[in-house]
């Protein structure tokens, strides 16, 4: 397991929570429920995780339990994959994008509640796939865009 450090927090924060609202409030402008829905719902996520980790360290707030963990991980692995069902209609690496967020809520969640540590060690493999198929859709969107053509297959 990754101990919390400032790096992870501050990206949570400005990254994962920031950034994803910025995109949403766009998303909106453009009139994209689904990529306003998502980036919104996810970054406000992510600064909840944040307050999850912060706010014990501030003042006599218990720390989160694994259960209550579990249940927020589940619920968001439940809207995910709600939102996988909209992903149909758009790019396969959306779709993969979706599937693979909402495999790792429900490994996270159920070794949350469980205790079952492998599911975590999983997940997290679960995630640096996801990671890379992320870097793979981002960067081809852009060169996509910027070569006006398919280079990238998403």
């Amino acid at each position: 397991m990754v101990d919390l450090s400032t790096v992870i927090l501050a990206a949570a924060v400005c990254l994962g929570g920031f950034a994803q609202i910025i995109a949403g409030i766009f998303e909106m402008k453009f009139k994209n429920t689904f990529g306003a829905t998502v980036f919104i719902s996810f970054g406000f996520l992510w600064l909840s995780f944040a307050m999850i980790w912060l706010l014990p360290g501030i003042g006599n707030i218990q720390p989160a339990d694994p259960i209550s963990m579990g249940v927020l991980l589940f619920i968001f692995g439940c809207f995910t994959s709600l939102m996988f069902i909209s992903s149909l209609k758009h790019t396969k690496i959306l779709q993969i994008l979706f599937i693979l967020v909402s495999i790792l809520f429900f490994l996270l969640a159920i070794a949350d509640i469980t205790g079952i540590t492998i599911l975590k060690i999983i997940g997290g493999y679960v995630g640096i796939l996801l990671g890379i198929a992320s870097i793979y859709g981002c960067v081809g969107q852009i060169i996509n865009n910027d070569w006006e053509k398919d280079i990238f297959k998403l």
